[in-house]
């Protein structure tokens, strides 16, 4: 299936990167502009298959991609340039955001735990103001698909929600005549009857500036005679998948602005009635729900080449081996989700990040079968294992490279993009690795192929320098692996992270704001109540109500917490992964109370009091709901006598808690000014009542009474 993708939502001046999918590199594909505003002057190439489109005037767009199985089309929305999000740079690979100093990493050049946020409608003196937010809801009544859109102003906006507009785009790929669809403020309604194997609705609200837009799916399903035709209502990791084609599309073209009239392949006759046995039902699919399981789960990096210990003590016959030898300790503390640092062929560089071979298991590790045994063994343990998948770049080892350096006659040559004196494009001057270029279709090509074959054994993505590939290519991918697993997990390391990526790209999102303040509140300079204004900023850099958030405090590019700020305060920052809205993730050590960043990890010299914490810590996240995903976050009115803690309340449903969070080296006294809680500590089991208040020495988790 070589369409394009879903309909695109853009501002004037945006940069929108525009590729066939599933592209065969022997093929021809043009592009062409089918309609534009009338005063639109945009031109585009006619003999590049992957092009940058930019919108030079506000209106409806549509492209159409000349592609050997036939003609796509593909609607471009442009609002005017004054709505686009603050800071929003979209499009062209490393445009979406800044970030890294070291590869296989990331770190914000400026701004550090600060206000940031490239492409995430932070703070800017330039573009529009704060953006609104936007969830969708589906139902079925009578005869019609309806569509209700939940618009939510910026949190710092004076605006009326009643005057936020919500637009909204059926999909190109999906058939349906414009004059059979019906809209009414925010409500989207389309009858069943035109509908073929499913239709996919998308939205944006607008206000001061446009939101991350959301979608809808509906997927028909046949059911016998007498059975029940009522829509059932399902998350994206809930969906079945036989209705999908292998890409994640139906295959259909579409006309007349995205909404087909009727040269389709796949119209709603296309269930023919003599093959019906019964009544049809529709599958309603939250598309940019992140999989159930994934927000449930406490995280844990593995740095391959140490976690075991040093190598010289290993009795195992491979890393894998050694590493499945720490499974039961793993199970015991609570772990249930691994991460491992990549596992490909590299240059020989520990980290594994340089990668010189994208099908092939390093050698130093074991190989595919060893690897694969180790995923059952997870499995089999209870935990889903989160393959690290690095697409911006190959290692300069690469023989691909190798070829193509200074040869401009190598078949390699545009695989790579180049600088004007030869040298190959990278990111602050890394100096192992190059950069590939996205718009040679082999290179697309290549990078599918391998995603297809990491698939097969791995549970999810953790996606190397996301905000380094192009929109394009993410899109592309999300459908390419929803479509065989609605599971199947997608994390985005981003820094700073960007709200956009949560559009039809990935499902988590490493909360890099969170983590930066950490860094600061344990290094004592920032009060502790500045993680209650990290969370805070989710909504207002417009992420979306449904995405989720991968809190850490460490991995294995930064030194680690409690070397940086100290034991007293490493324990508080235990008790935040664990106490706010979010996904904990521990890297390999850092419950043991290491120090070495990519030390092997000294598993005989563990402090045992880190271990014990931790060890209790996430027995109370799962042992109380409203600590977890569902939980509300709420401020609380309290006093203290160290600006170094906070007290915040976490709700579900009739069940109220309040954290405490003391970074400081010292006990906190903290008293609640209009609530009621039962002094006995969850975590200690102690009561910690005192004729001053509540005295709270790390972490503290009190039930409202």
């Amino acid at each position: 299936m070589e369409h394009p993708g879903p309909p695109r939502f853009v501002a004037v001046g945006d940069a929108v990167e525009i590729a066939p999918r599933d592209p065969d590199p022997e093929a021809t594909y043009t592009w062409r502009l089918r309609a534009a505003p009338v005063d639109s002057t945009v031109e585009l190439p006619d003999d590049e298959p992957v092009v940058e489109f930019v919108p030079d005037v506000a209106g409806t767009y549509e492209l159409e991609l000349n592609a050997p199985d036939r003609r796509h089309r593909l609607t471009i929305r442009a609002f005017p340039g004054d709505l686009a999000p603050a800071g929003r740079a979209l499009g062209a690979s490393g445009a979406s955001g800044v970030s890294g100093l070291q590869s296989g990493s990331a770190r914000p050049i400026s701004q550090s735990g600060g206000v940031s946020g490239s492409g995430s409608g932070t703070h800017s003196e330039s573009g529009g103001g704060g953006r609104p937010r936007l969830q969708l809801h589906g139902d079925i009544e009578g005869g019609e698909l309806v569509v209700r859109a939940d618009p939510q102003t910026h949190p710092d906006s004076d605006a009326d929600r009643d005057d936020v507009v919500v637009e909204f785009l059926v999909d190109d790929r999906d058939e349906v005549a414009r004059d059979e669809v019906a809209i009414e403020g925010w409500e989207l309604r389309i009858p069943t009857s035109v509908v073929g194997s499913r239709v996919r609705v998308h939205a944006v609200a607008i206000e001061e500036s446009y939101s991350v837009p959301d979608t809808i799916e509906f997927a028909r399903e046949t059911v016998p005679d007498g059975g029940d035709t009522r829509a059932r209502m399902v998350t994206a990791s809930d969906a079945a998948d036989d209705f999908r084609e292998p890409d994640g599309s139906s295959g259909e073209e579409a006309t007349d602005g995205g909404h087909a009239t009727g040269d389709s392949e796949n119209p709603a006759a296309d269930v023919p009635e003599g093959d019906v046995t019964g009544a049809d039902a529709f599958e309603i699919v939250r598309t940019n729900d992140p999989p159930a399981w994934a927000t449930d789960v406490t995280l844990y990096e593995i740095y391959v080449r140490g976690f075991a210990g040093p190598p010289e003590e290993q009795e195992a016959d491979t890393v894998f081996e050694a590493i499945e030898e720490r499974l039961d300790y793993l199970a015991d503390l609570g772990v249930d989700c691994l991460w491992l640092t990549p596992v490909l062929q590299n240059d020989h560089a520990p980290h594994g990040y340089n990668i010189t071979d994208f099908f092939s298991i390093a050698e130093d590790l074991g190989d595919r079968e060893d690897y694969e045994q180790f995923v059952e063994a997870a499995h089999e343990h209870g935990m889903k294992v989160l393959f690290d998948l690095v697409m911006n770049h190959s290692a300069r080892d690469h023989p691909f490279y190798q070829d193509a350096y200074r040869n401009p006659d190598s078949p390699y040559y545009d695989w790579y993009d180049w600088k004007d004196d030869g040298e190959p494009e990278t990111y602050f001057e890394w100096e192992y690795i190059a950069n590939w270029n996205f718009s040679t279709l082999e290179v697309r090509r290549h990078l599918l192929d391998a995603v297809d074959t990491w698939f097969e054994i791995a549970d999810g993505f953790r996606c190397d320098m996301a905000w380094a590939v192009p929109d394009s290519f993410w899109r592309e991918l999300r459908d390419r692996v929803k479509s065989r697993d609605r599971d199947f997990l997608l994390l985005d390391e981003t820094i700073p992270y960007i709200a956009d990526f949560h559009d039809g790209m990935f499902d988590m999102h490493f909360d890099t704001t969170l983590y930066f303040t950490l860094r600061q509140v344990g290094r004592g300079d920032e009060p502790a109540s500045a993680i209650l204004d990290a969370i805070d900023q989710r909504a207002e850099v417009g992420f979306p109500p449904h995405a989720a958030f991968m809190l850490y405090i460490e991995n294995h590019d930064e030194t680690r917490y409690v070397v940086e700020c100290g034991s007293e305060a490493a324990m508080a920052a235990a008790g935040a992964l664990v106490t706010l809205p979010g996904v904990p993730m521990l890297y390999g050590g850092q419950e043991l109370g290491q120090r070495g960043r990519r030390d092997a990890l000294a598993w005989d010299h563990a402090r045992e009091e880190f271990h014990e914490h931790y060890d209790r810590l996430l027995d109370v996240r799962e042992e109380i709901p409203a600590l977890g995903y569902d939980g509300e976050l709420q401020r609380i009115d309290h006093g203290t006598d160290s600006e170094q803690t906070v007290a915040f309340e976490r709700t579900l449903d009739d069940e109220g808690y309040v954290c405490v969070l003391n970074f400081g080296e010292s006990t906190a006294t903290v008293t609640l000014d209009s609530l009621t809680v039962d002094p006995t500590d969850v975590v200690s089991g102690e009561s910690l009542a005192s004729s001053e208040g509540l005295e709270v020495e790390h972490v503290a988790v009190f039930p409202v009474v």
